[in-house]
């Protein structure tokens, strides 16, 4: 599967546009639409150089359609576009390793209609061991969209 509309606009619309390096509620440098990293593997620093909306908008394409690639591997059940856009977005935002090994993952792979993998993406509501109001805003449109 590969993201659509609907899931390139629902990670834009939580991770929001940057252009200047910055410091994400995790402490870690960002830029653009979340990345840590350039589409040359290099890592975001604080001392980096503005970037324009086009280069934001190309990285970010670039970026989610490798984690879209990376969910279409983990993904083994057979699920729907809503359920792999909402797994996406989750998993651009926590990284693909802690999607990898994660409970919600298990579930979806088990029983992709699992009500059970909602709370599971409730639980990804922390940064830095608090809990993060976008953060719950975020999990809890990812489960509706997923649910939907």
């Amino acid at each position: 599967m590969v993201l659509d509309n609907k899931g390139y606009l629902l990670i834009t619309k939580f991770e929001g546009l940057r252009l200047k390096p910055y410091l994400c509620s995790a402490k870690i440098p960002t830029i653009g639409y979340g990345n840590t990293y350039y589409s040359d593997g290099k890592k975001v620093t604080l001392l980096d150089k503005e970037i324009t909306k086009q280069q934001a908008f190309d990285m970010f394409k670039e970026v989610a359609n490798r984690f879209a690639k990376r969910v279409d591997t983990l993904v083994t059940s057979n699920i729907n576009q809503n359920q792999f856009n909402a797994l996406v977005s989750f998993a651009y935002n926590v990284g693909t390793g802690n999607f990898s090994s994660s409970t919600l993952l298990k579930k979806v792979n088990k029983n992709p209609n699992d009500l059970t993998i909602k709370d599971e993406f409730l639980r990804w509501n922390k940064a830095g061991g608090k809990v993060i109001n976008g953060l719950t805003n975020r999990r809890n449109e990812e489960a509706i969209l997923y649910f939907s």
